[in-house]
């Protein structure tokens, strides 16, 4: 059964929208068989949430996204926990990542406009004990978003530049 569940999340990560009955096609079970496992899925906390991919640039062009790196030190008895918790409990903040290499966490943020990020960053983000350094890098275009291609071509010619 827990390859069946596995199959379930995949095709649900690829397309949340997926009906059961198609599930149930797919896997060569019931629809009450797929019903069950995707309950258990969410019950044991595997299934977390369901989610859109937008491209909010056609939305709204404002929206500024930041992926910060942030160096820490670690505390006593908690490692890197405490600090992230502290970084995810803001509301501008989307994601947080532990990374190995040359910094600990990496940050991603949401802001109205590029000063706002920056207004996050220095007054928020760097002012938590035990974070020694960040370095910011805004996201300038999205050409792929949770395995989603971006339409990002306004003229609808999707050809590769031609380069000597």
């Amino acid at each position: 059964m827990l390859d069946v569940k596995k199959e379930i999340v995949e095709i649900l990560a690829k397309d949340a929208r997926t009906p059961h009955s198609e599930m149930a096609v797919l896997l060569g079970i019931s629809q009450e068989q797929v019903a069950e496992l995707v309950r258990q899925l969410e019950e044991e906390k595997i299934i977390v949430c369901y989610t859109t991919v937008v491209d909010w640039n056609r939305i709204s062009g404002d929206q500024v996204q930041a992926l910060i790196e942030v160096r820490v030190t670690p505390q006593r008895d908690r490692g890197f926990d405490a600090i992230a918790q502290r970084i995810y409990g803001f509301s501008e903040v989307k994601s947080v990542y532990l990374m190995s290499g040359g910094y600990d966490l990496t940050v991603l943020v949401e802001g109205n406009s590029m000063k706002e990020v920056a207004f996050f960053v220095a007054e928020k983000l760097s002012t938590i004990d035990g974070v020694l350094s960040t370095a910011t890098h805004f996201v300038l275009r999205k050409y792929k978003d949770n395995g989603v291609f971006m339409d990002f071509d306004e003229n609808g010619d999707s050809r590769l530049a031609v380069s000597p």
